[in-house]
């Protein structure tokens, strides 16, 4: 009989990328980083979609860690990348709808891999606080794609205040930014969304944020404490017994 290794992982996946869960963290950190500093670059948009490219790919990596997951995932993001970069290049043949809604598919997928393998954890490792972390940037990113999609069906769907002559669009930055604040409830105030889609969007991430830490914060110390006083009640053990002679 195979073993479960052998069934869920495809070899070439295995091999070449043993540390997955960290290749996209690093990647996904990357590109939330470095978003601020684009817009006023020549090139800005360019890199936005080369590094949410990497992003992509990378989560094709992580969710291909089981045969299950990897045909869906490798057709959303050819899907995905096809019509980013054709959006790009040439905007009036591929609307923006078409790779929002591929990202959303396939950044969805890879949080529900990684929320799979935190619950099915038996021990808190590095892979499952990289999983933690990247699970909550992942969330941060599926709603930036949401709300993108959002203001270009409905181009009132939020409105802005502040500086007078700012970009008062929901570009890539604008929404990465309204999605974390709102992942985190921090709500500044000077994006409020108006229209029932936006403001369902802006609740249903809150009460993510919010329910995905307490969740996640009692998964961890239910793995640190149920290994942790086995191991001590072996070493009482052994320590009441003496050495055996």
């Amino acid at each position: 009989m195979p073993s479960s290794t052998n069934r869920s992982v495809p070899g070439l996946l295995a091999r070449f990328f043993p540390v997955s869960n960290l290749i996209f963290l690093v990647v996904l950190g990357t590109f939330i980083v470095a978003s601020p500093f684009l817009g006023s670059l020549r090139r800005g948009a360019l890199i936005n979609s080369a590094l949410l490219t990497l992003v992509l790919i990378a989560g094709v990596i992580v969710v291909g860690a089981r045969r299950a997951t990897l045909v869906p995932a490798a057709l959303l993001v050819v899907v995905g990348l096809l019509a980013r970069w054709v959006n790009y290049f040439h905007p009036e043949a591929m609307p923006p709808a078409v790779h929002l809604i591929a990202g959303m598919l396939l950044l969805g997928l890879v949080a529900v891999e990684f929320l799979r393998f935190i619950l099915r954890a038996p021990r808190v490792t590095a892979q499952v606080l990289q999983a933690g972390i990247s699970t909550y940037l992942v969330f941060g990113l599926l709603w930036t794609l949401a709300y993108m999609l959002v203001g270009q069906v409905d181009l009132d769907a939020f409105t802005f205040s502040g500086e007078a002559g700012g970009d008062h669009s929901m570009d890539s930055f604008n929404a990465l930014y309204y999605s974390f604040v709102t992942l985190t409830t921090m709500g500044y105030g000077d994006i409020v969304p108006v229209s029932r889609v936006a403001r369902m969007l802006a609740v249903s991430e809150a009460t993510t944020g919010v329910l995905y830490v307490s969740i996640l914060i009692a998964r961890l110390v239910g793995m640190y404490s149920t290994v942790t006083p086995i191991q001590d009640e072996g070493n009482t053990n052994r320590t009441a017994s003496g050495p055996d002679r």
